[in-house]
């Protein structure tokens, strides 16, 4: 991946306060991007970081990346571990959404140990778009989140992973044990480093509190397609963009669909472009 010819730097970062999924006796693993802005200038830049969709990289978000670092920022985009398609899927990958924020505090504290930080904000497609604002205070429902677990709620069908939630109740047979695996999912995930929010096509809209909706405190900006029904609107979108004080969205297109903003040869191919460069109107007014 390039961005106008700039290799990012690729760091495998191990959180030492989780565990590996497939060897609990190792450190989870966070693998790291990070590019410079294309134009520096005088001071630290502000950094935006990125979270892949459900079973994507970091490495494939340069359809946001890019616009990024041509308006001057730093950018800096995760590999969530058992979630990304370069180490491989688990289901605890898929389904433990909440880990996502927590691989982005992580990386962030490690970053702040090397150098300032400076303004920070935080944009993500799909899984991701719940990733970036969980780290504003957005909260998960455990009890939805349950009936997900035990098939009373329909999941949606996930083509990378179509088995999920047999493989997770192959992996914890016990209702004790499949209970225990959502310890924390109910946490709040608040980075007070964050101080803006960008969502693209945002999934899990359903299964977060109304109460932690209204807690956001950052200015939030959302796109979507109007033709997704991976992340159907309704169902997904409309929850964050009705109930966050003071966010602002709008559509990408009424024939936009899910697959527009990450497939090599999408319909589309003129709405991710549109909605990165959005991406990079919206940071700049509100971090630089």
């Amino acid at each position: 991946m390039t961005t106008s010819g700039q290799q990012p730097l690729i760091r495998l970062l191990n959180d030492e306060s989780r565990s590996d999924l497939r060897d609990p006796a190792r450190p989870r693993p966070v693998r790291v991007y990070q590019w410079e802005p294309e134009q520096r200038s005088a001071g630290r830049a502000p950094l935006v970081v990125v979270s892949h969709g459900t079973g994507g990289s970091g490495s494939s978000m340069e359809w946001l990346v890019e616009p990024l670092c041509r308006a001057g920022f730093r950018v800096v985009a995760l590999d969530h571990h058992g979630n990304n398609f370069v180490d491989g899927y688990e289901p605890e990958g898929f389904l433990h959404v909440w880990e996502r924020p927590r691989d982005v505090s992580f990386v962030l504290d490690v970053l702040a140990r090397e150098e300032p930080l400076g303004p920070v904000g935080a944009a993500g497609f799909s899984l991701g778009g719940y990733t970036a604002v969980a780290l504003a205070g957005v909260r998960l429902d455990p009890a939805l989140l349950w009936a997900v677990v035990t098939k009373a709620v329909p999941l949606p069908e996930i083509p990378e992973f179509p088995d999920l939630l047999d493989a997770l109740r192959k992996r914890y047979p016990l209702e004790e044990q499949l209970r225990q695996t959502l310890d924390g999912a109910e946490g709040d995930f608040t980075d007070p480093r964050i101080r803006a929010v960008f969502q693209v096509a945002p999934g899990v809209g359903g299964l977060v509190t109304r109460a932690s909706l209204a807690t956001v405190r950052v200015p939030v900006g959302i796109r979507w397609g109007g033709a997704d029904t991976v992340n159907p609107y309704e169902v997904d979108t409309r929850p964050y963009l009705d109930h966050i004080p003071g966010a602002t969205g709008r559509s990408a297109g009424p024939d936009v669909r899910h697959d527009d903003f990450f497939l090599p040869n999408p319909l589309d191919p003129t709405a991710r472009v549109r909605v990165g460069e959005e991406a990079a109107a919206f940071f700049e007014q509100h971090l630089v």
